[in-house]
């Protein structure tokens, strides 16, 4: 599949596959769905694997691992990495989550992450996430539209206008119908919408749920010339896509083949973690053995020792793809006063003094070179003094594994908001870039 030849088609895409990956798990599967019609294989991690030239993905929990092992890579090649998260911050569904009082049926759900509380009052959402029965069989469940969270008149709060205050516990409690919360089970409407052929499945029989809230409002482009795009979840599916988009037209332009620019092909890898919001620490976050498992399996099956293993990460390299802030026209002072980065003015190269994001000299040149091969704006982001920076998986991949690393990603408006604003050329730039990455020849 060539990689979409204008920001428009690639867009459309973007909110495809967004719309088809309402929690981490619908993310991992439509990914692996995507790879798999691209004539990728899916390895089962209990499984030997053998060692073969070839496009391969392997899926853990909400995370999707894919890579292509070129027919000339060797116990010492390195890895070009793109390393991204499936999950967003949002709410997660509690045990006995049917609850309410006053002939509301409400559901018990617990923050997730840090999302932007007020975005999610008055829309309609849905429960998505993964069932996974007594047996260990797991399923995937989305409701489509059923919740809210319903906020107060403003009749019976004069002063909301002049701050709103939400209590996580008290006010973040959806409404999702009317009636007795003792005659209702929630878990038997996630068991009624089980996706695929195994739905649905005996409420009963459920041993354990993931299950999130997601927004349902279609992805939209708007603007006076059709320049944003709004959608949740772009915090962080717009890397994600980019980078699944990238690995199949790599691997469609590349066939396996030796490196387009000469020199010893890398292995393209996409990491695509899960858990990023809350820390990483997980067996699918980038805190967890993850994508090392697989590098080293992949090595493993080059013949690599020990020590040849080493010598391959000291010739990778991560691209850390997150997104970040654009500047924001009606708080400007929340800003850098000289990096003020633009929606459409491409994508970012970001950059903290104090590793929280893990951008050096490096991989900034690197990133320039990338993105001037590729014809591809960038814009340096960098906070204000004053503000505190947020991290991503950059850091963490290269502290675990040592590979050096560069923190790039989508510039937004209205991050971890149920909904957030990107442009519609900043996307497509980003896998434009990524698959040149992925093609780039070693180098020290």
């Amino acid at each position: 599949m060539p990689l979409h030849s204008s920001a428009a088609e690639h867009i459309r895409d973007l909110g495809d596959y967004v719309s088809a990956s309402p929690s981490s798990f619908h993310a991992a599967h439509e990914g692996a769905r995507r790879l798999t019609e691209a004539g990728f294989t899916g390895l089962d991690e209990l499984q030997p694997w053998e060692a073969t030239a070839g496009k391969f993905y392997i899926v853990r929990d909400g995370a999707l691992i894919a890579w292509v092992t070129p027919v000339d890579a060797g116990p010492t090649t390195g890895f070009n990495i793109l390393g991204a998260h499936t999950d967003s911050p949002s709410f997660k569904l509690k045990p006995r989550p049917t609850t309410g009082r006053f002939g509301w049926l409400q559901a018990g759900v617990e923050v997730y992450g840090g999302p932007l509380l007020n975005s999610w009052l008055d829309r309609e959402l849905q429960l998505a996430g993964r069932l996974v029965m007594l047996d260990g069989t797991q399923h995937l469940t989305a409701t489509g539209p059923m919740l809210r969270f319903p906020q107060l008149a403003i009749h019976l709060d004069r002063a909301v206008n002049e701050g709103l205050t939400l209590d996580k516990q008290q006010h973040m409690n959806p409404v999702f119908g009317l009636g007795d919360p003792g005659a209702e089970d929630l878990l038997a409407v996630l068991a009624e919408r089980v996706s695929g052929d195994a739905g649905p499945v005996d409420p009963a029989r459920i041993g354990g749920y993931d299950v999130v809230i997601a927004d349902t409002q279609p992805p939209a482009v708007f603007g006076v010339r059709g320049e944003f795009f709004a959608s949740g979840r772009l915090d962080n599916l717009s890397a994600t896509h980019a980078g699944i988009t990238a690995l199949i037209a790599h691997a469609d332009a590349s066939d396996g083949g030796p490196a387009a620019s000469g020199g010893t092909a890398p292995i393209p890898v996409l990491a695509a973690f899960d858990h990023e919001e809350i820390g990483s620490a997980s067996r699918s976050g980038a805190c967890g053995p993850v994508l090392e498992d697989i590098l080293v399996r992949i090595s493993d099956g080059l013949g690599a020792s020990a020590s040849q293993r080493r010598q391959a990460f000291a010739a990778s390299f991560c691209v850390s793809a997150d997104a970040g802030h654009a500047v924001h026209p009606n708080y400007a002072e929340r800003h850098d006063p000289v990096n003020r980065p633009v929606l459409n003015g491409g994508p970012l190269l970001k950059i903290n003094a104090n590793q929280r994001y893990a951008t050096d000299a490096a991989g900034a040149a690197l990133w320039a070179r990338l993105c001037g091969e590729a014809g591809v704006p960038f814009q340096e982001f960098v906070s204000n003094n004053v503000m505190p920076c947020g991290s991503t998986i950059g850091p963490l991949t290269a502290t675990r594994l040592g590979i050096r690393t560069v923190d790039v990603g989508v510039p937004l408006l209205s991050m971890h908001s149920a909904r957030e604003l990107c442009g519609v050329e900043d996307p497509h730039r980003l896998a434009r870039v990524t698959e040149l990455f992925f093609g780039a020849a070693a180098h020290s």
